[in-house]
């Protein structure tokens, strides 16, 4: 069956959600998404709900008598190829306007005659088959398909081998991510027939797949910087109390966004990345100096009030020269610069909380690793005490070679 008048193609917008509806049967999607649609318009936040299927068009279906069009010598192919240049046009020659723009001219059937069913019962065929004379053997339309009007779809839009529907909306006073988790669980509480299924896109499908790309690369940071340290302090123990200070940066980040009445999204998890080398600086001076103190003899927790004594200017400098400096970034005032301002609102909360807790959290934590370290010691150094001993009495012991008195 041949369908005279539609059209395939896909469309697409920029709007942060969008939710994709997919199934077999046009009809049936056009059902649910009307369903799903009237869901989500109810949802707060969501604006600007928009749905990619139009209404349908009038058309004219063309259903081939195979059997007798084969006899004819007409072909399925054959038909269409016919009608196509008739009804949609085939350019056939380019006009060079006075303008120097060049135009498609298209030849097709006037629109009184597309339109007609009577008129296009009429068209003839050539078919394979030729008359006594050797012309080709002229077959009208209407011998070999009935043509009724019908109204088919405006546009046929089909993604992973299936037909699908397209509804687009904006939020507005909420984040994407929330009303995308909303959308989510309306739909999972749906009765969907077998063969339909749905899937959210978009913004929020490209925030998700962001947000693991970050997180990998955050955790990435970490290992990396674990190795450095322990590299460059010679010890396993130490760069645990270091790293200790990266999880109190959270701590400003969720207050600064909190704040700022903003929402945690990719750029301010690349502040959050930003801090892990910042807040791990600060942690360095004050465990190289008291590591520095101690190696001249100073006992630890002097040399810890003597780091922290010391360190706490450079520190200082370092904390107002980032904060005033992502000042601007952070206030968002510049045209479109609202969406990078959470990576200057996370980097601000996270180097002051960071940096004033670093003083404190920090050598209570080298503190215990150190008693830590201290215990072990003494554990292996007792086990090798006894094992040495144990062996020194064995030694002692008389053997079968020796002679007893």
């Amino acid at each position: 069956m041949t369908h005279v008048g539609t059209l395939d193609g896909v469309g697409g917008d920029n709007k942060q959600l969008r939710l994709s509806i997919l199934g077999p049967d046009l009809k049936q999607l056009a059902k649910i998404s009307d369903e799903v649609k009237s869901k989500i318009a109810a949802m707060p936040g969501v604006v600007d709900l928009d749905s990619n299927l139009k209404p349908s068009k009038p058309s004219i279906w063309v259903e081939p008598y195979r059997e007798i069009a084969a006899d004819l010598g007409i072909g399925v192919a054959q038909i269409g190829n016919t009608l196509r240049p008739l009804l949609a046009g085939d350019p056939v020659v380019g006009w060079r306007a006075p303008d120097d723009e060049t135009y498609d001219v298209t030849v097709r059937l006037a629109p009184s005659e597309r339109t007609n069913i009577a008129d296009l019962s009429r068209l003839m065929l050539a078919s394979t088959q030729t008359n006594n004379d050797g012309t080709p053997l002229m077959v009208p339309l209407r011998q070999v398909a009935s043509i009724t009007p019908a109204s088919g779809a405006n546009q046929i839009n089909r993604r992973d081998l299936n037909r699908e529907v397209e509804l687009s909306a904006n939020v507005v006073g909420r984040s994407a991510g929330q009303v995308s988790a909303e959308v989510k669980a309306v739909l999972e509480s749906m009765n969907w027939q077998p063969g339909y299924r749905f899937q959210i896109g978009g913004a929020t499908k490209n925030m998700q797949e962001s947000f693991g790309y970050a997180l990998s690369a955050l955790v990435l940071a970490i290992i990396f910087i674990y190795m450095i340290l322990a590299s460059q302090f010679a010890s396993f123990l130490q760069p645990i109390a270091i790293m200790s200070a990266l999880p109190l940066t959270l701590i400003g980040v969720f207050l600064s966004l909190m704040l700022f009445r903003s929402t945690l999204n990719l750029f301010s998890i690349i502040g959050f990345v930003m801090l892990m080398g910042l807040v791990t600086k600060n942690a360095i001076l004050l465990v190289d100096f008291a590591n520095q103190a101690r190696k001249e003899g100073m006992e630890r927790g002097e040399a810890l009030l003597e780091a922290a004594h010391v360190r706490l200017r450079p520190i200082l400098m370092t904390t107002l020269a980032m904060v005033f400096g992502m000042v601007p970034l952070a206030l968002g005032l510049a045209e479109g610069s609202e969406q990078r301002a959470p990576m200057g609102q996370a980097v601000i909360g996270g180097i002051i909380t960071s940096s004033i807790l670093t003083l404190v959290v920090v050598p209570v934590i080298y503190t215990w690793l150190d008693d830590f370290a201290i215990w072990i010691r003494a554990r292996f150094s007792s086990a090798e005490n006894v094992s040495e001993a144990a062996t020194s009495a064995r030694d002692q012991l008389p053997t079968k070679n020796d002679s007893v008195v």
